[in-house]
């Protein structure tokens, strides 16, 4: 296993190594604040990804549940090795961007389920 820091929280280390002065794990990177589950949408930006998630909002007037999602541009360390279709744990930064205040911390590698337009995998090409 690559000597990688320990960040505060419990998420599993990545095993490559990086030179990313951003990543929270290699670079020293300090990261605080919230930690979103999300999926990856889009991975076309140079060390960046968009991730997506759906959380459900209560509405009084008609006593029901919605669906709705967010999306956040997020820094994404070359060690994680990040794309299109994974799982993925974010946490919130310093702002690095204009967009960006948040970096990934952990890639669970999971199965592509949220369709938007930049999802660019099918299901069916997905493991």
């Amino acid at each position: 296993m690559a000597n990688a820091r320990d960040i505060g929280i419990d998420v599993q280390a990545p095993q490559g190594e990086c030179a990313d002065p951003h990543c929270p794990f290699h670079g020293g990177f300090p990261v605080r604040g919230q930690i979103i589950e999300g999926q990856v949408v889009s991975t076309k930006m140079e060390d960046s990804a968009r991730v997506q998630r759906e959380f459900t909002y209560y509405i009084p007037k008609y006593e029901r549940f919605e669906k709705r999602t967010s999306r956040y541009t997020v820094h994404a360390p070359s060690c994680l090795e990040v794309k299109v279709g994974d799982r993925v744990k974010i946490m919130e930064c310093r702002p690095i961007a204009k967009t960006k205040s948040f970096v990934i911390v952990e890639n669970r590698r999971g199965a592509l389920r949220l369709q938007g337009e930049d999802a660019t995998v099918p299901v069916e090409a997905s493991e």
